[in-house]
């Protein structure tokens, strides 16, 4: 029997191309046809790269041709994907300056000082190292700079390596852990009495002029309060969400609430992920089942509920934290102890509100700060 291309095309009129709601010949899927004598050659382009897409349009083709043209023609299909490259999901860092590598970037912020803040920042860092993620820690704290001490650097410089052609500062590693903080360049006597805008630029030069590599997590250690720094901060990168510390006491809850305050003030608007509890009990080690709640009771839970925000959980005041923290060996290192578990938790909690607040809201973007009639007016 003698059949045309023509036949051929009227036979794949009849099929719908993958995806695209149009036959294959409406599309312009069909590439080419090719006879020889009782032979059919058929190339066809789809846009769905699945194995699966790609058979059912080979044996539509097929069955098309055999019952619309003939019963016996041998049909041959050649399928090709020319599937649209796939949509990049918008990264944390496309506002402002970007750090490349850097997936994450979490503030760790108290409205006061003494709370545990440069404890909990660190032990958290430890923890997301235990748990196989790559780990960095800016110490923004630059009046008060402790984190050298707490991961046992305190004697190191870091170095001056090539990148690029362009001269970066290498941070210092430390039980897996990438560290950069003002305490490397000053003497541990040495008071630093700086003005704002030479604090945000020593900062801008530890963020942008340092070779951080990949990372999954960049922990920022704020200092107390709400300043100059984190205004400095939030401009510089977009942050992907805050953490707050605190410990139970009212007086440090009322400037808790004041630091989730600044973070959700509406031209900020950088997530808090939720709230620390630090200090929360003292158990005694001879009375081991007893909790003894010395600054109160529950009071970093209450403030997450009537805030609205996540609490992520509590950690018991401790001599072996302050010890651990004193010698440069983080208590999260032990394991095995009801102190690790008490940060895995915390961690374990701090993740997932971050994967959720990176599902269900947009990037973040660096704060644009402006100064008029000697006024900080802060905008987006």
């Amino acid at each position: 029997m003698k059949f045309s291309k023509e036949d051929i095309y009227n036979a794949l009129d009849s099929i719908t191309a993958p995806g695209e709601g149009k036959s294959l010949v409406e599309s312009k899927s069909i590439g080419n046809i090719v006879i020889f004598g009782n032979e059919v050659v058929v190339d066809v382009v789809i846009s769905n790269p699945t194995l699966q897409a790609k058979k059912k349009v080979e044996v539509e083709i097929m069955k098309a041709i055999h019952d619309r043209v003939y019963q016996k023609i041998d049909v041959k299909v050649n399928v090709k994907v020319n599937a649209p490259a796939p949509e990049k999901k918008p990264s944390n860092l496309i506002k402002g300056k970007k750090i490349e590598g850097i997936q994450n970037i979490i503030a760790i912020a108290s409205g006061k000082g003494g709370v545990g803040k440069s404890t909990i920042t660190a032990n958290l860092a430890i923890t997301l190292s235990k748990m196989g993620f790559k780990v960095g820690v800016l110490d923004a704290d630059v009046y008060g700079p402790s984190m050298p001490i707490m991961f046992d650097v305190a004697d190191e410089k870091p170095i001056a390596i090539t990148v690029d052609g362009r001269s970066k500062m290498k941070p210092i590693e430390s039980y897996g852990v990438k560290l950069l903080s003002l305490g490397f360049f000053t003497q541990p006597d040495q008071a630093v009495i700086w003005r704002g805008p030479m604090a945000s630029k020593a900062l801008n030069q530890l963020i942008f002029d340092a070779e951080w590599g990949e990372l999954d997590f960049m922990l920022i250690d704020l200092p107390p309060g709400t300043g100059d720094i984190h205004l400095s901060i939030v401009q510089a990168v977009p942050i992907s969400g805050a953490v707050i510390v605190s410990t139970p006491q009212k007086i440090a809850l009322a400037d808790a609430k004041k630091g989730v305050a600044m973070f959700e003030q509406k031209n900020i608007s950088v997530p808090v992920l939720g709230i620390v509890e630090n200090m929360s009990y003292f158990t005694p080690a001879e009375l081991p089942d007893n909790k003894y709640y010395i600054f109160g009771k529950d009071g970093a839970r209450n403030l997450a509920e009537d805030l609205k925000t996540a609490f992520l959980g509590e950690v018991p005041l401790v001599q072996s934290i302050r010890e651990a923290g004193d010698v440069g060996h983080p208590v999260a290192l032990q394991n095995d102890t009801p102190l690790e578990e008490a940060f895995i938790n915390i961690t374990k909690n701090l993740v997932t509100q971050l994967v959720k607040r990176n599902d269900d809201l947009p990037p973040t973007e660096v704060v644009k700060i402006t100064t008029m009639a000697g006024c900080s007016a802060v905008n987006k």
